[in-house]
């Protein structure tokens, strides 16, 4: 932002939720997920998943496409995946806000072909058409809207969807996209965690919990810590808080799928026995998938698995796979869940855990039980579904939302620091990592330059000090301010979270009302190497980046100091002594070198000597300023008598 910053006092505050219409349309729970979809409702009897008319409780969140027409949407359509590998779309979620370069990037690939759409996005090409993964995932939401209907028996039009706690503003965005497309108004989207805790939470606590809810599902990972403090201690309902969250948008069991896959491979061989060195075709490789997810999900439950499948032209799949050679495989990605449970319990504070949660159809793996146990020194609990307690959740915010449960309060966080870059370089941070959602900051800039007529606000995502190590989201400009000098104009600029964790920036400009808003909405998301780098590089580099910081500040102040001290001494140079002059200037001249070699090189500036310069300054300065204002009080008087005269003759 084009301004300075003068001794901020950001003022944070709850936004209030007024989206209660107990008389209206029900409002559902939606859990949209990478591999499979629910619906869920709650009323006085609690959450349920509602059934298909074929009594399937889970949607695979699959779509096939014929002549660039959807055809088959959920379980038809992935039964016949095999069949028509290039018409089907699988997985589709872990596009979602996603750029092409990004798309591309991702390990394992995908069966469709991943084309550049508009802005940059991934779009896919597939049976013909070319879609976003929205369009895709508005199918999946109109579907379960129709089991919705077809189960309440009314029009259902209203919907709390869950998203990964790690989807930041782009991703969360396409969520409500898809929803608009399927006719749906989405009044909240909430983490998923989040949402497990509050379906685990309900009736079951008599005293503060702390809980951790570990999601490792088909495309995500997440954990977060949340407390839970019981109606009685509450005094409102129950009080979910959202302590720390952490997560991986980039893992889930697709990946574990695809890895032992590959190790599948070599398992090909002729008639005789001979291993078979053979190209995968897009059916054989879909095949493959399909039969490691199956392997997977067996080896669950038993120590070894015999897999045999006749290829034809002489050739068969024949392999036994066991549970260790499984986990062998499967380790590296559990270690990196175990690595975000770290990060989130350091940012919790590391408080005691009284109950670990698993949600996600991989947390039946018992590798992944076992190291959860291990790290939380606790046994998970699994008395729910992991699959279906997302919905579950999401049902029952609905229900708050709705009127119809009132013993709940939930609080969200805010997973990276949002603020502005300021004159320099620098980040003010209005908002920081972990704050409550919904949230609002004020806070309070100026310009650096006279008559500045317009300030550019550039917003941002990060934990580091310096805009240039920080992601960068949106970029607006305030017009139209009145010229006025240099530090004078009073410029607010207020951050607004919203409940579904949505950004909002307005600047406005306090004596001439000028106003101008922004609604963040990045053109692609995080990837996991961008949460793990801001997290990490704000810790190694806390020391400079903070020093550098200083300097910059430093450096702006310093520069309106010498402009305003040298406007005072033009105009009353003759009337101080000229050695007091030299010393002044001798001061200025100095603080023009700090200043000088902070432009050059901030991290060789020593900081406490710059601030020992400026406070001389400031201190050698004060005479001169004495003598302005006596001289400006002076020059008024005999204007005002010349006034006086000239009035009465």
């Amino acid at each position: 932002m084009s301004a300075s910053r003068p001794a901020p006092e950001p003022n944070s505050d709850s936004l209030s939720d007024s989206l209660s219409d107990p008389e209206g349309d029900p409002i559902v729970g939606i859990d949209l997920g990478t591999t499979h979809s629910l619906v869920a409702y709650c009323d006085d009897a609690g959450p349920r998943i509602l059934e298909s008319d074929s009594g399937e409780r889970l949607l695979p969140s699959v779509v096939r496409y014929r002549d660039g027409i959807p055809v088959e949407i959920g379980s038809k359509a992935r039964r016949n995946a095999s069949e028509f590998p290039r018409d089907t779309v699988l997985s589709s979620k872990r596009l979602m806000g996603r750029s092409f370069e990004e798309a591309i990037a991702t390990p394992g690939g995908f069966q469709f072909d991943v084309v550049r759409g508009t802005s940059g996005l991934a779009a896919i090409s597939v049976g013909g058409a070319v879609v976003l993964p929205q369009e895709v995932a508005a199918l999946i939401l109109r579907e379960l809207r129709d089991i919705a209907q077809s189960r309440l028996g009314c029009e259902v039009r209203r919907a709390v969807i869950t998203v990964p706690a790690y989807f930041d503003d782009g991703q969360r965005q396409a969520t409500r996209e898809s929803a608009r497309l399927a006719g749906l108004d989405a009044v909240r989207i909430v983490n998923e965690p989040t949402a497990a805790a509050l379906a685990y939470g309900i009736g079951r606590h008599r005293e503060a919990k702390t809980i951790a809810v570990y999601d490792f599902g088909g495309g995500t990972f997440d954990v977060s810590i949340l407390e839970i403090v019981p109606e009685e201690v509450a005094g409102d309902g129950d009080l979910f808080r959202v302590i720390a969250t952490a997560g991986d948008t980039r893992l889930g069991g697709d990946d574990l799928d695809h890895a032992l896959a590959q190790s599948l491979i070599g398992g090909v061989v002729t008639n005789s026995g001979r291993t078979a060195e053979i190209t995968l075709d897009s059916f054989a490789l879909q095949g493959l998938r399909d039969l490691a997810e199956s392997t997977k999900i067996a080896l669950s439950q038993r120590e070894t698995i015999d897999l045999e499948v006749d290829l034809g032209k002489g050739l068969q799949f024949k392999r036994t796979v066991t549970r260790s050679e499984f986990e062998l495989i499967a380790s590296p990605f559990v270690e990196r869940t175990v690595a975000a449970c770290e990060r989130a319990m350091r940012d919790a504070g590391d408080p005691a855990i009284d109950r670990v949660v698993l949600v996600g159809g991989s947390t039946r793996i018992p590798l992944v039980r076992s190291r959860v146990r291990d790290f939380f020194n606790l046994d998970p609990y699994t008395a729910i579904d992991p699959d279906s307690i997302v919905a579950l959740g999401a049902a029952t915010q609905a229900a708050i939302l709705q009127g119809t449960r009132r013993d709940v309060l939930l609080l969200d966080v805010i997973p990276l620091s949002l603020g502005i870059e300021t004159v320099g370089g620098a980040v003010a941070k209005l908002l920081t990592r972990n704050a409550t959602i919904p949230s609002r900051a004020r806070e309070m800039f100026s310009t650096s330059v006279d008559n500045q007529t317009h300030v550019k606000v550039h917003v941002l995502q990060g934990e580091r000090e310096m805009a240039i190590d920080c992601r960068s989201l949106a970029r607006f400009e305030l017009r139209d301010i009145p010229p006025m000098p240099a530090g004078i104009p009073q410029i607010e600029v207020e951050f607004i979270v919203d409940a579904n964790g949505i950004l909002q920036v307005t600047a406005g400009e306090r004596r001439s009302g000028r106003r101008a808003t922004v609604q963040v909405v990045p053109s692609f998301g995080l990837t996991s190497e961008d949460i793990d780098r801001i997290e990490r590089e704000s810790v190694v580099n806390a020391r400079s980046d903070m020093h550098q910081h200083r300097v910059v500040d430093l450096s702006v102040h310093s520069l309106l100091d010498i402009k305003w001290i040298g406007d005072a001494l033009t105009r009353v140079r003759g009337e101080l002594s000229p050695e007091y002059v030299d010393s002044l200037e001798r001061l200025i001249s100095t603080l023009k070198g700090y200043i000088s070699l902070a432009e050059r090189s901030p991290r060789e500036v020593d900081a406490d000597a710059f601030q020992r310069a400026k406070e001389e300054l400031d201190r050698a300065s004060v005479v001169m300023h004495e003598q302005s204002i006596s001289t400006s009080l002076r020059t008024m008087g005999s204007n005002q008598g010349r006034s006086n005269t000239g009035s009465t003759s």
